[in-house]
């Protein structure tokens, strides 16, 4: 039996949560099912542990220890299945292409039939192989006397306001942009945008030149720039961008890839730096809570996250945690983008509002977009329909047990939340949920977890007046 036949049926270690989402009984939130899975590999003499590592090209490492069975067993293949998920949430939280494996050898074996053979995972192996870091995805079988240690290394970016900076903020559905001067924000904006349809590199780069015009006459002059965009970005070089996913492969490789060292060069060469817009999201939530150890998610278009360290430093994970599975029922909705089941951004971003529009008997013109649908339910909201706190509610829970399946993977004890999809008072009910799922389910990690309020403005700019404070002047 494959991994994917078992994620189509993966038994008896599919757990109903204590809290159950109004609107989606069918729910089986993924942190549930490894520990029923761990306490069944623990009662049977056939259960092992297995050590899995993720290494990104630079060398850092990331390890987890997976409950499995033996090979034989009869359980074998669903700890084959569910090992691979909590790799692909090690492959999209830390990043990496080459997968080691200290187990059973079923278990490497259907790891590599998966990025060969699974649609899903030939998606994982193709955008963090080759697109992301140029590479051939690879699984390897090592014992215990060669097993790689955990290692990382930390990025001092931002916290730097002096002088005359723009920060932008690039999403799906809505750009935004900030002026700031010495630390102070003297100007501000929002524009609505699709960019997703555009085939024409030179409508996005005349799009983002537009608004960093628009920020630079509120300024005496311009030192830095910094900038978030929503995908994949190593040295402010896009590896990965839903935004740019019309333009044609052999323009992306000549106009895209490197569109912000040429917006960089319109702008003389001042110091430019793009990352991805969860890192900026963690930046904000840092910078208003004065504190680390944070995750900041952003519940947009997409679910973005990022993550400032116990010491403050920001790290080179890729912290796509869109991609990273929460939900490990057999029918769960799926990702357009990726195929794949179970993702997080069908539960924590717009996406996860129009899907659950018509299961709290909201009804939607089709021809609507996401962020219209999104407008629809604030409204409701603000009338007080409990239709549309249902919404909310169903929104919530699905945060709650992602952050305890989050902390698997991340040592955090704050938590910021961000994006579209928590303005207005259904945000405060997705905070209230969340909590609600972490004290009945976790009252210890809930004690640990300090949740982070951001003013209506910071949820809305927020990640473009952090992303100004990218670059280095100095550097």
């Amino acid at each position: 039996m494959e991994v994917s036949d078992v994620r189509r049926d993966p038994g008896r270690f599919l757990v109903p949560p204590l809290v159950a989402p109004p609107l989606d009984p069918g729910f089986r939130p993924s942190v549930l099912a490894l520990r029923e899975l761990g306490r069944a590999s623990g009662r049977s003499d056939g259960g092992v542990t297995a050590s899995v590592a993720v290494e990104r090209p630079g060398g850092s490492v990331c390890v987890r220890d997976v409950p499995v069975f033996l090979d034989g067993q009869p359980d074998a293949a669903t700890g084959h299945a569910f090992c691979e998920r909590v790799v692909k949430s090690m492959l999209w939280s830390q990043g990496g292409c080459r997968i080691w494996v200290d187990g059973p050898a079923g278990l490497t074996d259907a790891l590599r039939r998966h990025y060969r053979e699974d649609a899903a995972g030939r998606f994982d192996a193709r955008v963090l192989g080759q697109e992301v870091y140029g590479a051939t995805l690879e699984v390897i079988a090592a014992p215990r006397s060669s097993f790689p240690v955990s290692r990382e290394a930390t990025e001092q970016l931002g916290g730097h306001l002096d002088g005359c900076r723009i920060g932008f903020d690039l999403g799906a559905s809505d750009r935004k942009v900030a002026a700031v001067l010495d630390g102070e924000v003297v100007f501000s904006e929002e524009v609505r945008w699709d960019p997703s349809r555009h085939e024409d590199p030179q409508w996005h780069f005349d799009e983002i030149m537009d608004s960093l015009r628009t920020a630079a006459a509120h300024l005496p002059r311009v030192d830095a720039i910094g900038g978030s965009s929503a995908g994949i970005y190593l040295d402010s070089e896009v590896r990965v961008a839903s935004l740019f996913r019309s333009v044609p492969p052999e323009q992306f490789e000549r106009k895209v890839r490197g569109i912000f060292r040429d917006l960089r060069a319109a702008w003389g060469g001042i110091p430019f730096v793009v990352v991805n817009d969860g890192e900026v999201t963690a930046l904000a939530g840092a910078g208003s809570a004065g504190v680390g150890s944070l995750l900041g998610i952003a519940l947009g278009s997409s679910e973005a996250a990022g993550y400032i360290r116990p010491d403050g430093g920001l790290t080179s994970w890729l912290n796509e945690l869109a991609f990273a599975p929460i939900d490990y029922r057999a029918d769960a909705p799926v990702d357009e983008w990726s195929g794949d089941r179970g993702c997080g951004v069908q539960y924590l971003s717009q996406q996860a509002v129009a899907r659950l529009l018509p299961a709290a008997g909201i009804e939607a013109d089709a021809a609507i977009s996401l962020p219209e649908r999104l407008v629809l339910l604030q409204g409701l909201m603000a009338e007080g329909d409990t239709r549309a706190e249902r919404v909310y509610e169903t929104i919530g829970t699905y945060l709650g047990y992602a952050l305890l399946e989050y902390r698997g993977y991340y040592d955090f004890r704050h938590v910021l939340l961000l994006g579209r999809v928590t303005t207005g008072p259904g945000g405060d009910v997705i905070n209230a949920r969340a909590r609600a799922v972490l004290e009945v389910e976790a009252p210890d990690t809930s004690a640990e977890i300090t949740f982070h309020a951001a003013s209506e403005r910071d949820k809305r700019h927020g990640q473009a007046v952090a992303a100004a404070s990218l670059p280095n002047l100095a550097g």
